[in-house]
């Protein structure tokens, strides 16, 4: 902002009129709501610091409940329970062991896995549509390879036009 040189006995009253009600507003604020803001700021810096847990001492093991005499013919195993504990299929074990040979930087390690696990389709990654953007993509297949016109005149490449926005119609802009 430029420094207005007109610059008047009543012009200066109203500056420092406004800079000295700016001012008692500001202190009055201060005086309402001074203590409020620094026992929230008290309270923000209390919640930051490392919360300290007590140690536990190890207990003596307890002795299992004994085993009742008619055992179900079926135990379930961790491998039944875990699609029901994650959202993502188990990863195969030769991708899995991409994670631990190299490292990132070089191309290798995480790098690798994400990449290769990037290119399984969703269905074998997930066992079901997360969110609402999954299904645009769900079940598609493969991606079927669309042949092209020999035409020029018949393609359209894309819809909106050639000449701008605000450009009269075109015939060529069309598809009749």
């Amino acid at each position: 902002m430029s420094r207005q040189l007109n610059m008047d006995t009543l012009r200066q009253n109203f500056w420092k009129e406004e800079y000295l009600r700016e001012k008692m507003l500001r202190c009055e604020w201060y005086r309402k709501y001074g203590s409020l803001v620094k026992a929230r700021q008290k309270a923000k810096a209390a919640a930051r610091l490392p919360l300290k847990l007590p140690t536990l001492h190890p207990q003596a093991p307890l002795l299992p409940p004994p085993a009742p005499k008619e055992a179900p013919s079926k135990s379930p195993s961790s491998i039944q329970e875990a699609p029901f504990q994650s959202e993502m299929c188990p990863v195969p074990p030769a991708t899995r062991a991409l994670l631990y040979e190299g490292i990132s930087h070089d191309s290798q390690g995480r790098y690798c896995y994400l990449n290769t696990r990037k290119l399984d389709l969703p269905e074998k990654r997930y066992l079901f549509p997360i969110t609402t953007n999954f299904t645009y993509g769900w079940q598609l297949g493969p991606p079927v390879k669309q042949e092209l016109v020999s035409c020029k005149m018949c393609r359209i490449d894309s819809f909106f036009r050639k000449n701008g926005a605000f450009a009269l119609l075109d015939p060529r802009d069309l598809a009749l």
